[in-house]
């Protein structure tokens, strides 16, 4: 087929069968090539919009967690129409027509079946009472055992996972951190054996078992045992021995959803089928039925059907193109596999077994530290053919692009773990394929930083962020981004585009480097920090960022000793600036818990200065409207009734938002609020490069939507879970998982060392989620910085934070100790006594607003002598 043609009506329609990854990538193809014209309906049985399987493991240890693909708005074009819950069971091919289990009907002019793929179950007794590991709604049911399980038992769960590839190897690592004992059984005598050889699988074996894991290989179970209620009690091996087991769950691969293409009974087979199943297609994704294609893991190419995300996205693109009448054919499976395993890293790309003729196997293996590495050639070793990493995959990502190439150095260069520091710096040509999921080559990723089309076609493309959006290229697994990133600084060099780390035009240090500068020398002043780094008089961007590492150090006051002119306006005014230039007051509420009194005291002060308040977000009452003048005389009341100041003005801890925890809701399984309140007097005043936020919930329900902060922590019944590098705002982020089932001492020890470490090396005003993806290594990196202590640092960092802790002081107690600091809040300078009668206010709803400029012609409220006309009192 050279291009599809449909029948001349208004819209060709195309139906999709199936509503997986390979169904969104297909409808978000033609999408992106333009719908004029077309109409797509897709039909998916599931309750859910198409979501990411590759991250499955992430909803098995978060049910809340997001994984709906792409854009939701995709889905609101008048040519799409994805419909839920509606299981396609039949195609008539002569009508060409679609039926689904509702009884609804489907016209089409081309249908793409894209149904996926099934759970292999065990055909031995007992397999009723197992678990798969496929779909979002498994994994939900695998979670809400290991819980219910936990509790009415008082222990850890066993775990069995039946199976030892890919799926298997997820599903147990989610177990485990679900708090479960992980079990893995494999008929094979290694692990991962259709991706790895024996050295290698057994290299994985023994660091799996280095963590905690349990594993049985070379033998087949022949029974899931269970007690009378149907209970799970064990498996019972062929070799007759009895592994205790509280959950099973199957992960022995899967098997195409071919039904469809299947001939019922009386009707003649239509569709060729291959000899494991999966419905046989053409080079263009068609079958042998013009008009319907296959795409994904129900379609059978070569004799294969693979469940790999990578060739599903280039089945989908190329079924859009062909649609649209282009002429793009399937060059075949990229079978390339890397992931990372409760901390291990396994790499294998290309003919990892070497059975290409004369193939040379450049292997090193250190059994001891579990690591092993091979590096697949031609016979005169300069061709690369493949390659395995287990332990240490650091070289995969400069080889990866590489397969089918002469490498650029002698193979032994790329075996890190034998000496080399780096793999070598390696150049890719344009037709080499960076992001194989997205099957994006470095070529279009190098026109895009030089010149985005995405964008106004002229503007390089200078943030790793951007360069994502406007290519596809890591917005998937993400194995790609630590050399996609090296590309971009690489094409911005060759731009003559300076990569500089330089904080600003007076300081070439970048803000990590000046904060350790600063640290090491015990410099207190900018002026010695100017002189002795920098040039010039400062600016707006030098000045506050070093009165914020100096807080941050010193935990000085924030005005003294010359400081109080390197502040923005709001740290000058230790108030927020409102947009008619009045200030709001913001106490501190730790926690969100108030007593009446204190409530008392807030309504008392907010209708003596005719204050408007507002319940913030964070669980703590903003008063607005106050002029500069009044702030000190505001703040004594407040001070004098036990209140110190929220820092609402400043780059450090805003509030620790928390649910009511266990101490009163019946779903609670820790004190959430004496948590939140611990922390964030803890952490209160601390100055850090941006504004950062916490949140405390008392059980997975998550009331506090502690994800959506900095620091995020959830109460478990085995502990406190710590999530990390959550942001709201303009991009917002989830908060990513960094330790389950902490006591309270390590929880708050974790939170000491990650706060300090990004306070140290951020840049400045990066929020938490942005720092960490930046991070070579993201979050494994911090894990393993926060956790294992690698660099070596961790009793500095709690050192530093214990340092803040005892030297912090309330800003506005002290300011109002000090006639000299209270100087600063004079609306005129010259005239201490005069009001600004610019100011002026109009009510609303029982309140008061600043008014607009056609307002202020007619003066309803002024600020400087309430009330006057306008008001009803």
């Amino acid at each position: 087929m050279t291009g599809y043609s449909s029948p001349s009506d208004d819209l060709r329609r195309v139906v999709v069968a199936g509503g997986g990854p390979a169904a969104h990538r297909f409808a978000d193809a033609m999408h992106t090539r333009g719908l004029e014209g077309w109409h797509v309906t897709v039909l998916t049985e599931e309750a859910h919009l198409p979501y990411d399987r590759v991250t499955l493991s992430k909803a098995l240890i978060e049910v809340d967690y997001d994984l709906t693909l792409g854009d939701m708005s995709m889905w609101e074009h008048d040519a799409l129409d994805l419909r839920t819950g509606e299981r396609v069971v039949k195609i008539n091919a002569a009508a060409k027509s679609v039926k689904t289990a509702a009884g609804n009907s489907y016209e089409y002019d081309a249908l793409v079946v894209a149904t996926g793929s099934t759970a292999a179950r065990l055909p031995i007794p007992g397999a009723e009472h197992t678990h798969v590991y496929r779909t979002l709604d498994d994994v939900w049911a695998i979670n809400e055992a290991i819980t219910q399980l936990t509790e009415k038992l008082g222990r850890k769960v066993k775990t069995v996972t039946i199976g030892g590839g890919l799926l298997g190897l997820e599903s147990a690592a989610g177990t485990e951190r679900l708090g479960a004992n992980p079990i893995v059984i494999d008929g094979a005598s290694w692990l991962m054996a259709t991706q790895l050889d024996e050295g290698a699988g057994q290299a994985l074996g023994r660091l799996i078992k280095d963590k905690g894991f349990e594993i049985h290989g070379g033998v087949f179970p022949s029974e899931v045992l269970s007690d009378d209620d149907g209970q799970v009690t064990g498996v019972l091996m062929a070799d007759g021995r009895i592994i205790d087991a509280d959950i099973v769950i199957v992960a022995i691969g899967v098997r195409p959803r071919d039904e469809l293409f299947r001939a019922a009974e009386g009707e003649e087979q239509v569709f060729t089928l291959g000899q494991r199943g999966g419905v046989v297609i053409s080079d263009s994704c068609e079958t042998e039925v013009p008009g319907i294609f296959a795409i994904g893991e129900v379609a059978n190419f070569g004799g294969m059907c693979l469940g790999l995300v990578a060739p599903a996205n280039t089945m989908a693109e190329i079924v859009a193109d062909r649609l649209h009448g282009g002429h793009a054919t399937f060059p075949g499976f990229d079978t390339a596999t890397k992931l990372k395993l409760s901390g291990v890293d396994v790499a294998s790309f290309g003919d990892a077994f070497a059975t290409t003729k004369h193939a040379l196997e450049i292997v090193y293996a250190d059994p001891a530290r579990g690591v092993y590495q091979k590096i697949v050639t031609t016979d005169d070793a300069k061709t690369l053919l493949g390659g395995i990493f287990v332990g240490d995959a650091t070289p995969y990502m400069s080889l990866r692009p590489l397969l089918g190439r002469e490498l650029p150095a002698e193979p032994g260069a790329y075996l890190t773990a034998a000496g080399n520091t780096d793999a070598p710096d390696t150049e890719l040509p344009d037709d080499a394929i960076l992001c194989s999921c997205n099957n994006i080559p470095a070529g279009t990723i190098r026109e895009a930083i030089n010149a985005c089309g995405a964008c106004d076609g002229n503007t390089p493309v200078q943030e790793l962020g951007e360069l994502k959006t406007c290519t596809r290229a890591g917005t998937q697994c993400g194995s790609c981004v630590p050399m996609l990133k090296k590309l971009l600084e690489t094409e911005l060099n060759k731009s003559g585009i300076e990569i500089s780390k330089a904080l600003c035009e007076h300081f070439n240090l970048s803000r990590q480097e000046l904060f350790d500068a600063i640290r090491v020398l015990e410099l207190d002043s900018f002026e010695d920090i100017l002189a002795k780094y920098g040039t010039g008089a400062g600016c707006d961007i030098c000045k506050p960022t070093i009165a914020s590492i100096l807080a941050s150090q010193h935990s000085a006051y924030v005005l003294d000793a010359g400081r109080g002119t390197l502040q923005d306006t709001n740290d000058r005014a230790l108030a927020n600036m409102q947009k008619d230039g009045t200030y709001s007051v913001v106490p501190r509420i730790p926690g969100g818990e108030i007593t009446p009194h204190g409530l008392g005291i807030i309504a008392a002060v907010a209708q003596k200065y005719r204050l408007y308040t507002k319940i913030t977000g964070g669980q703590r009452i903003d008063m607005f409207g106050a002029r500069l003048e009044q702030l000190p005389d505001i703040w004594k009341e407040l001070v004098d009734a036990g209140f110190e100041s929220g820092q609402a003005y400043g780059k450090s801890l805003r509030t620790v938002k928390s649910c009511v925890g266990s101490t009163w809701c019946r779903y609670g399984v820790q004190d959430s609020v004496a948590m939140a309140i611990n922390l964030e007097l803890r952490y209160r005043g601390l100055r850090s490069p941006h504004k950062f936020k916490m949140g405390v919930s008392g059980c997975a329900r998550e009331c506090a939507e502690a994800r959506g902060k900095d620091v995020g922590i959830i109460a478990t019944s085995e502990g406190w879970n710590l999530y990390v590098g959550g942001n709201g705002g303009a991009n917002p982020a989830h908060a990513q998982l960094l330790a389950g089932g902490l006591n309270d001492e390590t929880l708050i020890k974790y939170i000491d060392r990650y706060l300090m470490y990004y306070i140290r090396t951020a840049d400045r005003l990066q929020r938490t989620a942005h720092w960490q993806e930046e991070l070579d290594g993201g979050l494994q990196h911090i894990r393993q910085v926060i956790i294992h202590d690698s660099l070596g640092i961790a009793n500095d960092l709690e050192t530093a934070m214990a340092r803040h802790i005892d030297t912090y002081q309330d800003e506005w107690a002290q300011t109002l100790k000090d006639p000299e600091r209270l100087r600063r809040f004079r609306s005129f300078v010259n005239a201490p006594d005069q009001k600004d009668e610019d100011i002026v206010f109009v009510p609303e709803r029982g309140q008061i607003r600043p008014a607009t400029n056609k307002e202020k012609n007619a003066v309803l409220i002024s600020s400087a002598s309430i009330p006057v006309r306008g008001s009803e009192d």
